[in-house]
């Protein structure tokens, strides 16, 4: 059982986000560093992810103030953190020579599209009203019909003798949802009407039933190679702890328990895929795992 406050959640977030590098790296590279391992690495998600495509949309939910970006360099970057996102540290580890671009930025056109682009958006969900009052937002379907829109793009850069479906298919992608699918909708039932029309399980199923048309959308334009990320411990992070809903230094418990049936649907799902298309890799990560033996074994992670 999770207990810590939500200041050793900030704490902790870059330690986690170090973990779970190091986890895809085990599971999706050959371990050498140096040389590109990957034609190419497609960002899916919301703010955990965000490079900065916010800052070119219409969305209240920006990261584009101080001390945002202050690690990173010296000034905000539209990432939702203080320096670099799990995207930007695993892109290096891959001998990616720059961060992948957000595809909102004006100037992610041309050659600077051969490497990947990241679709990630700060309040977007599974669903496609999650996170609407935010104001805008690129939803998980808007992402994947702006990837057809770069992959069109792509057949035009291709130099030649390049195969297009080879380069796809070697690629990385990475999905990071659900999220705000629970805090910026399930959770907020005075402007979501979810929680009074599904209960906590039929919720998960419905958001993974949304999620695998989407992932087989994207497998049906040639990606092989997925990353999907579970929820992490959302009753254990400062917007949930705030709410004042458990004791002082612990965890809200309810919350957390209502995200099993989605993480262990993923996992399952993931299996799933694995079988049905062997020609393709999924790989399953398990954020809740990771995220919650930092919390509960702080020591061994390092002096904070």
């Amino acid at each position: 059982m999770m207990k810590k406050s939500s200041k050793m959640i900030k704490d902790v977030r870059l330690r986690s986000f170090y973990v779970f590098t190091v986890f895809v790296l085990e599971c999706c590279s050959n371990g050498a560093l140096g040389a590109q391992q990957v034609p190419a690495m497609f960002v899916f998600g919301d703010s955990l992810v965000d490079v900065g495509n916010n800052n070119f949309l219409s969305s209240i939910a920006r990261a584009n103030y101080l001390p945002y970006g202050i690690d990173f360099n010296h000034w905000p970057t539209g990432r939702f953190t203080n320096g670099r996102t799990i995207v930007d540290l695993l892109g290096e580890r891959l001998g990616f020579s720059a961060y992948i671009p957000a595809y909102a930025d004006p100037s992610t056109v041309g050659p600077r599209i051969l490497n990947g682009v990241n679709y990630a958006s700060a309040a977007a969900g599974i669903l496609d009203e999650t996170g609407q009052h935010y104001g805008e937002r690129f939803s998980l379907s808007q992402q994947v019909l702006s990837f057809e829109n770069t992959v069109n793009q792509l057949r035009t850069q291709m130099s030649a003798g390049r195969n297009l479906t080879q380069y796809l298919a070697k690629s990385l992608a990475i999905l990071v949802f659900g999220s705000n699918d629970y805090l910026n909708n399930y959770l907020m039932p005075s402007v979501y009407p979810s929680s009074y029309n599904y209960s906590p399980p039929n919720f998960a199923n419905m958001l993974l039933n949304h999620y695998t048309r989407q992932i087989l959308a994207l497998y049906s334009v040639g990606l092989r190679k997925f990353i999907l990320p579970g929820i992490g411990p959302l009753g254990c992070i400062p917007n949930q702890i705030a709410t004042r809903q458990a004791e002082p230094g612990r965890c809200v418990d309810h919350i957390n328990e209502m995200l099993g049936t989605f993480n262990e649907g993923l996992r399952s799902l993931v299996d799933q895929l694995n079988v049905n298309h062997p020609g393709a890799i999924f790989v399953y990560a398990n954020t809740y795992g990771f995220i919650g033996d930092i919390l509960n074994n702080m020591a061994a992670y390092g002096k904070i």
